[in-house]
């Protein structure tokens, strides 16, 4: 598997299509960050970090609307890849659907939103965007 990033968000994706209530990944200290932030921005219910079989894995309890049943992540895509890397100055983060959305960055003072980046007007590799 060459790209972690791109499975761990494929994994999510296709949880929520499933509706499926908790996903388990592998573990990486990026992973572990990006997980970090779908919290605090409220996409998702809660984690855990657990060992299984001498793995690290994060179990994460996806968020859904309760009167319509809907996933509170309508979209999870990723935005650099290995195979075309995308990097933007702190002026030049994207902004998703005009700020409703989090764009995820990593940056030389560690991954956070777009909206923390601009603020410590740092850039870096976006990695990911959410809405």
């Amino acid at each position: 598997m060459s790209d972690s990033i791109g499975n761990y968000l494929t994994r999510i994706r296709n949880a929520m299509q499933a509706n499926h209530r908790v996903v388990e990944v592998p573990s990486s200290n990026v992973k572990k960050r990006i997980t970090e932030i779908l919290y605090e921005q409220g996409y998702i219910l809660s984690y855990k970090f657990v060992e299984v079989d001498g793995h690290d894995r994060i179990k994460i309890a996806l968020k859904y609307d309760p009167t319509t049943g809907t996933p509170a992540i309508t979209k999870i895509q990723r935005a650099s890849r290995p195979g075309l890397r995308m990097y933007s100055g702190a002026k030049d983060i994207p902004r998703v659907i005009n700020g409703l959305g989090i764009a995820i960055v990593s940056t030389s003072s560690g991954v956070m939103t777009d909206k923390q980046a601009r603020k410590d007007n740092v850039g870096g590799e976006v990695i990911c965007y959410v809405y």
